[in-house]
């Protein structure tokens, strides 16, 4: 089983490692094929599935906020006087991690800590990102010259909390000023906590292995963690304000079972049963991408308008100096001497682990090398190779 807290180590660069997106109508369905890679889906499935970034001039907002984020990590380390450099690579578009591994030990780099931008236990959202640098540390012929670690999963640190914090609270009062304006200023409000669905199957499989471990009872790590997030900001927020996990952005096949309600079906379900305003948080989500501009600012906003309800969504992250600050927290955690007690959790699951257990949000389409699971050694530096050399 993992130890709660690594060994503190010396890094000479972070690695901003990302989901990536398109920047141009031409990029659109080259960037569709590499996150479809390998499930045989033909161009025209692809074209139909490619709306929202067509609408949007084929560019996904993941990249520039990423860019931004960057910038705002770099200016955080600087005040703090830490000396390393931010890399930035993406899964499945310009720059792509392989290409950034081979930059960085080329320009000398040999240990690298990983910051994620998501902060959730799924295969998608953890184990795919450890796959990917494996798989990209193999392919380059780099895995025991380079070494790279991550941070751990950071749903319930406060620096990803608290701007949630502040953004539900003054969602709530725009939704309230709304509903007095129509005249039913004490109107029923419900808050959705929307995150991106996932197959059910791999939904039961995250964070498997710390069943035993950990206080949830939801047989998914990836659930337990939005329920415990959510109830420590509607705790700080407003105990008795009526709220819920709701899901978006299902793909896939319709006879595979993913993670529902849908927030458009809860919506209808919410209007239904009386509720005249509705705010949503995009707790899923580090930043506002296209899962957030499309699925929430257009199509959520357009079905509350249908149905006569009181929207407002609540900000991402982001680059919230809170954020920013708590990355750089999460990043100095791994170079310093410190116990499990010392780290700070909004929730009764946290701390999460600096490193999985084997089987942890397990890939049900094979094995491939990965990086931070207990008994792998990919990622690691050979007893050969010094750092500096």
């Amino acid at each position: 089983m993992s130890a709660p807290v690594s060994a503190p180590a010396e890094y000479d660069a972070i690695l901003l490692a990302s989901f990536g997106g398109p920047e141009g109508q031409d990029d659109v369905i080259p960037f569709l094929r590499n996150v479809t890679r390998g499930r045989g889906i033909p161009d025209e499935r692809l074209e139909e599935v490619s709306h929202h970034y067509r609408k949007n001039g084929g560019i996904s907002p993941i990249n520039a906020q990423n860019r931004a984020l960057k910038a705002a990590l770099e200016a955080e380390l600087a005040a703090r006087d830490i000396e390393l450099p931010v890399l930035w690579g993406n899964r499945n578009w310009d720059p792509y991690i392989p290409a950034v591994l081979q930059e960085a030990y080329d320009a000398g780099h040999r240990r690298l800590l990983m910051v994620t931008t998501s902060a959730y236990s799924s295969y998608s959202s953890c184990r795919q990102y450890r796959e990917d640098i494996g798989m990209a540390l193999t392919e380059t012929g780099l895995d025991g010259k380079l070494a790279v670690d991550k941070v751990r999963q950071y749903f319930d640190h406060p620096g990803f909390v608290e701007p949630f914090i502040e953004g539900t609270a003054a969602s709530l009062v725009k939704v309230r000023a709304l509903l007095a304006e129509a005249g039913t200023p004490e109107a029923p409000i419900h808050v959705m906590f929307a995150t991106h669905s996932i197959p059910t199957r791999d939904a039961e499989a995250s964070g498997h292995s710390e069943l035993e471990l950990r206080e949830f009872t939801e047989n998914s790590a990836y659930v337990a963690q939005h329920l415990a997030a959510a109830e420590a900001i509607m705790a700080a927020v407003d105990p008795a304000q009526e709220w819920s996990l709701v899901y978006q952005s299902r793909s896939g096949a319709p006879h595979v079972p993913w993670l529902e309600p849908d927030i458009n079906d809860a919506l209808a379900e919410r209007a239904a049963a009386g509720t005249k305003g509705v705010v949503v948080v995009p707790l899923g989500f580090v930043s506002d991408h296209m899962e957030v501009r499309w699925d929430l600012d257009t199509e959520a906003a357009e079905t509350c308008a249908e149905l006569g309800l009181a929207f407002d969504r609540s900000p991402t992250p982001g680059t919230h100096e809170k954020f920013v600050s708590g990355l750089v927290d999460l990043i100095c955690e791994r170079t310093i001497e410190n116990h499990i007690e010392e780290r700070p959790a909004m929730t009764k699951l946290g701390p999460w682990f600096d490193v999985c257990n084997p089987g942890c949000c397990a890939n049900f389409r094979g094995e491939k090398p990965v990086i931070s699971e207990v008994g792998s050694t990919v990622g690691l530096l050979s007893a050969s190779t010094k750092v500096g050399s």
